[in-house]
């Protein structure tokens, strides 16, 4: 993928994530697989994605639906055969996009042959593969180390009498980094992949890689669930199991691994301050991870001021040669549309701000049609985070659940993607029972309908991603946010490349606001109008965005 700057191509792509089991189904079984994903390579390509992240697809008990790995080198069969991996390997690159793997390094599947040997006995050479530990006393746990999904992370195994580590799920035990045996073989499955031709990973939950070396308690936080800056909850600190200086020098090993190979890429999943998360790509120079998602973006209300703010952190955290990066929605959270309460005129504002914003935009399969979330309750919920929580009271669980926003039951935000008006929306063939049932709204909102209508959410992606994919600063220019007053209810920022200068104008309020300084400028995309010789230049609409060019005297 050429992108006709000096930049590498990962600095100024867009990435399209896939979750396999609900992104289409191509032999009937209601599961979502790699020969599905083939077929609908066309549409992201069309609809002007250049990178494709896709979520595990490797062997596995699906207990956790493919985050809980028991052989890294196999293909699960209700995905399809390690030839269907290689060809859709192939076809995407045949198409000029990328792909990266999700890849899961912080734990294993319980069922992987090496933790059933593991936990065989004390002096089994796998023992120390995965992090034991003597408890305290008789049911008592080594410490007070909570799980990221809540309760103790400590499991005890009857067999041997201690216990072992496990950062997320019961059934997903940690590996031990502390063992080279156990970093040289992930390393090499990291290569095996990267042989085949993979553009790179995302990281799982990278920084729970190491814990404290001496089996400390963590402090006490008064924190009860995590925010923007801290992955601390249930009022405990996460200090000595986050984002430990061990797991930010793994970062950079695994940047060298990357370095092997010409043109691979990085992107961890971790939870932090932008301090800690700018640790993981390097502090003084970028030599670690090459990017981390930053999930303050969908903390932060979609407010003009707050969004400034959130900007200037993010260029002053992440400068060049350093890149933010910019989500809002994946499969572990709640929709976009759900999040602001069916309000598509302030979700295309959210869309605009992510893709001309400086950084790496990340957008989830169904979000550029504005699919919602199902309202599958959590006694019915297949995830297992929701299954753990089965014995709370319904309304107390949806109350989390929308704290957390979607965290606690990630069904809600799995459903098969809406294709069609047809039976099971065109992601299996009629008759079949998928694996999670379709939303219901499927014949009112799916790609079909919104295909050829140059007004619709899925036709203002087409535009935005073309104008962006055709402009280099817009793509890899410097982000410049002048003054403005305090309380305003825009937010204006520039984008300035080599040629031109852009100027970007949001409304975020139900007001219209007027523009000025604006007759020098010229509109070339509305989220309010297909074509912006219906605008009003110097009025933006209620939740309406603009980008306007600066001519070229006014760089």
């Amino acid at each position: 993928m050429k992108n006709g700057t000096d930049s590498p191509w990962w600095k100024e792509t867009t990435v399209y994530q896939i979750y396999p089991r609900s992104f289409q189904d191509s032999n009937g079984d209601g599961i979502g697989d790699l020969p599905g994903i083939i077929s609908r390579l066309d549409y992201i390509k069309a609809l002007g994605f250049e990178t494709i992240w896709i979520s595990p697809f490797f062997a596995s008990p699906q207990k956790d639906f493919g985050y809980d790995i028991s052989d890294y080198k196999a293909i699960a069969p209700e995905y399809g055969t390690m030839e269907d991996c290689d060809r859709l390997i192939d076809e995407v690159h045949r198409r000029g996009m990328k792909i990266l793997f999700d890849m899961v390094l912080n734990h294993t599947s319980d069922e992987h042959p090496w933790f059933i040997e593991s936990a065989s006995s004390k002096d089994n050479p796998k023992r120390d593969w995965y992090v034991w530990h003597d408890g305290k006393g008789p049911g008592k746990p080594p410490n007070n180390w909570l799980s990221q999904v809540g309760g103790s992370g400590w499991h005890f195994s009857k067999q041997t009498g201690q216990w072992f580590w496990a950062a997320f799920l019961p059934f997903q035990p940690d590996l031990n980094y502390r063992n080279h045996e156990v970093k040289e073989t992930m390393f090499n499955i990291l290569r095996f992949w990267l042989d085949k031709g993979v553009d790179g990973f995302r990281l799982d939950i990278i920084g729970a890689i190491y814990e404290d070396e001496q089996f400390r308690d963590n402090p006490f936080s008064f924190r009860l669930l995590p925010g923007p800056e801290s992955g601390d909850k249930f009022f405990r600190s996460v200090e000595m199991i986050e984002n430990l200086p061990e797991t930010i020098e793994f970062a950079r090993e695994l940047r060298s691994v990357l370095d092997e190979y010409e043109g691979r890429f990085l992107i961890g999943e971790t939870f932090g301050s932008l301090k800690a998360l700018r640790d993981f790509t390097g502090r003084e120079k970028p030599d670690g991870l090459h990017s981390t998602f930053l999930f303050k973006t969908m903390m932060t209300p979609l407010k003009a001021s707050a969004l400034r703010k959130l900007i200037r952190e993010q260029e002053e955290t992440f400068p060049e040669p350093w890149i933010p990066t910019w989500v809002y929605a994946n499969h572990d959270s709640m929709r976009c549309i759900s999040r602001y309460k069916g309000n598509e005129r302030l979700l295309r504002l959210q869309v605009l701000l992510q893709h001309t914003a400086r950084g790496i935009p990340v957008t989830y399969q169904g979000e550029e049609i504005a699919m919602k979330q199902s309202p599958i309750g959590h006694k019915d919920a297949l995830d297992p985070v929701a299954r753990a929580y089965r014995w709370m009271p319904g309304f107390l669980f949806n109350f989390f659940n929308r704290m957390t926003r979607g965290a606690m039951n990630r069904d809600g935000c799995r459903t098969p993607m809406q294709w069609d008006s047809g039976p099971n929306s065109g992601f299996s063939p009629p008759g079949c029972e998928t694996w999670l049932p379709v939303n219901e709204d499927y014949r009112i909102c799916n790609r079909d309908l919104q295909q050829n209508d140059s007004e619709s959410l899925l036709g203002f992606y087409r535009r935005l991603l073309s104008l962006r994919r055709g402009e280099e600063g817009l793509r890899s220019g410097a982000l410049i946010l002048p003054q403005q007053e305090n309380g305003s209810a825009l937010l204006v920022y520039d984008r300035i490349g080599k040629e031109k200068k852009f100027r970007m104008y949001m409304n975020f309020s139900p007001d219209p606001q007027t523009l000025s300084g604006v007759e020098r400028e010229i509109p070339i995309l509305s989220t309010e109008f297909s074509k912006t010789g219906n605008c009003n230049l110097t009025l933006l609409s209620p939740y309406e965005g603009r980008i306007y060019i600066v001519e070229k005297h006014g760089i």
